[in-house]
């Protein structure tokens, strides 16, 4: 199954579930059969699930979960800011 993930305000991105079972080593996903996690899909995508929540159908949804989704949308909670160090203090 091709999953579109949709990290809002930055790039859309179209994953193969069968490739990212393929690439998960360490876990049993490959080994039983078993669907990625939302957890293997961000890291797909360099994101921490500690930076992000992953969302379907506008609901959210817990990270360990298998995908069951087409399409999943990421919101990022962390995104750089401006850097203003110093002018607090002139």
């Amino acid at each position: 199954m091709r999953v579109t993930v949709d990290v809002k305000g930055e790039e859309t991105h179209e994953i193969d579930l069968e490739a990212v079972a393929s690439e998960c080593p360490n876990d049993d996903t490959e080994a039983d059969g078993a669907t990625p996690t939302y957890q293997e899909l961000l890291r797909e995508i360099d994101l921490s699930p500690h930076e992000v929540s992953v969302l379907v159908d506008g609901r959210p949804v817990p990270e360990d979960q298998p995908v069951e989704s087409d399409h999943v949308t990421v919101l990022r909670l962390i995104k750089g800011g401006s850097d203003k160090t110093g002018d607090r203090n002139r």
